[in-house]
């Protein structure tokens, strides 16, 4: 059998079991170890079981995922994003679009607290958009700023997209935490200019809050102070990491025991607090350690039939040279994101892409932000990007499924715009890294 027709069956049939909405590691995994017992049989001299579970077991940067999630958990419950929110909406309120640039401030707040885009959007879902649809905000805006602010959480540290691609890619977490900085502000950054320059030529799209609901500077300070302990938290954590304190475990630890810490300041913490958060954490991280195995086991399947000699071909007859391959590879990341999610698309193709992109010189930590941004972009892509269906659970009624939809292309351009300038521009992500870490 010829290798070209092996990777159309492993991946048809990959792509096939995902949708019939069974867990990526079961599908991931059972389609490389059916494979692998086809091709070279129990008694093959290329069996990779043996070594999955030798390298997950001794993969250090894994020890750091549980304590951050933890961490996230711990922040969430103890009602410090619904503080926070509070905070901007009586700093931004007074502002036209103020709201939903409050909401940017919330994602970007609770992205550096959880590191997923999940909890973003979910956070923001219950708490900014109920508001914004409360002051007769208009629901394209409200539903659009929700769910592209929720996709932050991919870029801002701690980033558990750049751990999973990291460990992956063989690079250094930390690198690419730093490196998604300055993307994730940019971002961050559009999508508030978007916001005020459409609300001043449209004013009713997002109205400021009446006179009589404005607030005096003092009132302001001391709602701004309730939510600054997770933003002080977030920049203890990632400095002592960045400054070569802390190794990555030790950061993570340290910021499990901080989230503690603002739990019990804010008077949130308790004995079913805590109970939950372990559950959730340990639940979540058994999850990521099978997702981990089943993209061990079928990349070793496939690396070890020779998978490059037939992707890198293909991807070389891109027009434009090397750029135009990486042009395409960020265009399969667009069309698979219609209908997986970011962990299954990561699988599928960074064990084939990953190696090309080094081959053709390109930076790998670069090559992340792109993964990155391009996923953001995938999610929000109808008709079945898999945050529309989160915002769609936990939306309140009146949000129809034909609003999400309509709501997301503005933000979709800007994310393609500012893909665009990452691709053009390498130094907006690589420039951060080499300052910190003095170009290693």
């Amino acid at each position: 059998m010829s290798i070209e027709l092996i990777t159309i069956l492993m991946f048809s049939s990959m792509m096939l079991l995902l949708l019939t909405g069974r867990q990526i590691f079961l599908v991931v995994g059972a389609v490389g170890t059916i494979a692998a017992l086809a091709l070279w049989g129990r008694g093959g001299e290329f069996m990779p079981f043996t070594g999955v579970w030798a390298i997950i077991t001794t993969w250090y940067p894994l020890l750091a995922l549980p304590p951050f999630v933890f961490m996230g958990l711990i922040l969430a419950r103890s009602g410090v994003a619904d503080r926070l929110f509070q905070a901007l909406y009586l700093w931004m309120g007074r502002v036209k679009g103020g709201l939903a640039m409050a909401d940017v401030g919330l994602s970007c707040a609770v992205a550096a607290m959880s590191g997923t885009n999940v909890a973003s959007t979910v956070t923001s879902t219950t708490i900014s958009l109920p508001q914004m649809l409360k002051r007769k905000y208009h629901k394209s805006l409200a539903v659009g700023v929700v769910l592209a602010g929720g996709g932050l959480g991919f870029l801002i540290p701690p980033s558990v997209n750049f751990i999973f691609y990291g460990l992956i890619a063989k690079v250094s977490i930390g690198h690419l935490w730093v490196a998604g900085i300055l993307p994730g502000f940019l971002l961050a950054s559009m999508y508030l200019a978007y916001i005020g320059i459409r609300c001043h030529f449209q004013p009713h799209l997002g109205p400021p809050i009446p006179p009589e609901e404005r607030i005096g500077w003092g009132e302001k300070f001391r709602a701004l102070g309730a939510g600054i302990a997770p933003v002080i938290l977030i920049f203890v954590v990632l400095g002592l990491l960045f400054m070569g304190v802390t190794t990555l475990v030790e950061c993570s630890a340290i910021g499990a025991t901080g989230a503690l810490v603002a739990a019990l300041i804010h008077r949130k913490l308790n004995t079913q607090v805590i109970r939950e958060a372990m559950h959730e954490t340990l639940s979540a991280s058994c999850l990521i350690l099978w997702i981990f195995s089943a993209a061990i086991l079928f990349s070793a399947v496939y690396d070890g039939l020779g998978a490059a000699k037939v992707i890198e071909p293909i991807l070389r007859m891109a027009p434009g040279g090397a750029l135009g391959t990486i042009v395409v590879m960020q265009l399969t990341f667009i069309l698979m994101g219609m209908i997986l999610d970011d962990t299954a698309m990561l699988l599928i193709v960074a064990p084939l892409y990953i190696p090309i992109v080094a081959k053709l010189g390109f930076s790998l930590v670069w090559y992340g932000v792109l993964y990155v941004v391009n996923i953001q972009m995938a999610i929000l892509t109808p008709p079945f990007g898999f945050t529309l269906f989160i915002m769609k659970g936990v939306a309140p009624k009146e949000v129809t499924m034909a609003d999400i939809y309509r709501s997301v292309w503005p933000f979709i351009c800007i994310q393609a715009t500012c893909l665009g300038l990452l691709m053009a521009f390498p130094q907006i992500a690589l420039w951060l890294p080499s300052i910190v870490f003095g170009g290693k």
